[in-house]
């Protein structure tokens, strides 16, 4: 995937500005900046959702992707999805098997489950969605995404494909949310690029490849947790002193606030 010189302005404030950046097949991006910075818009475009151009997605703008064929390669988790019935959890899971084909098949259901196992909800299948805590709700919709992009273990090629998630971490406890950034590490081995915009610099730190810094609009910093990650970008993209240090268990940095 490409970004090129993309801009986007909102009644003549600009709120993306020359953004320009790529991904690569089994690379995870983090996106980082303050709240307003321009993160979740950027998301938006890379979903065709806020127009169409400056983004190239397996080597076609998006709007030369039939949209079907598209929505089996790439797949989003917005920051929060509203659901007002009362669906049995499985149900939810298998809205991400649409793009595979108009009738629902064994296979998608037995996708859908093995998606739900792989969030640590097993047996979840026939549960109201609506009972579940807002933690619950977000990993079941983590597994709709994964049922989305779904490939065969046993196809020997498997088709490139990106996974975007926006904010992924932001309703579930400590373990939970180390569970479900390891998933996208998962998922890179297995060859898959995945972006996520998160706000815990120590949690983007640990699993990124990348870390890309978006201020007013602008990407200000891109490179390695070890090369952006620093107290000079940070204090310049945040207004809060920081102090960085060799994590004492990880190889990465570890930062802590210094005010």
């Amino acid at each position: 995937m490409d970004v090129a010189d993309l801009n986007f302005s909102v009644s003549g404030r600009e709120l993306l500005r020359k953004v320009t950046f790529g991904l690569t097949g089994g690379e995870m991006l983090v996106v980082l900046g303050r709240n307003g910075a321009g993160k979740s818009t950027l998301l938006k475009h890379l979903t065709g959702e806020l127009g169409k151009g400056g983004v190239r997605m397996f080597g076609q703008t998006l709007r030369d992707h039939a949209p079907g064929d598209l929505a089996r390669r790439r797949a989003a988790l917005p920051q929060q999805t509203l659901m007002t019935f009362a669906y049995e959890v499985l149900d939810v899971v298998l809205l991400g098997r649409i793009p595979h084909g108009r009738r629902e098949t064994d296979e998608d259901r037995e996708v859908a489950r093995a998606a739900l196992e792989r969030v640590g909800l097993a047996g979840f299948e026939h549960r109201n969605i609506l009972t579940l805590s807002g933690g619950e709700q977000q990993r079941v919709h983590l597994a709709r995404v994964l049922a989305q992009l779904w490939a065969a273990p046993a196809e020997p090629e498997k088709p490139p494909r990106v996974l975007l998630l926006d904010e992924p971490t932001s309703s579930l406890d400590l373990a939970h949310q180390h569970a479900t950034l390891r998933l996208a590490r998962d998922l890179c081995a297995e060859g898959v690029g995945v972006i996520a915009v998160l706000h815990d610099l120590n949690l983007a730190a640990q699993y990124a490849d990348r870390v890309l810094i978006v201020s007013g609009g602008r990407v200000t910093a891109l490179g390695t947790p070890e090369e952006v990650l620093t107290p000079a970008i940070i204090e310049d993209a945040f207004g809060h002193r920081v102090a960085v240090t060799p994590h004492p268990c990880l190889k990465c940095p570890l930062i802590v606030s210094a005010q």
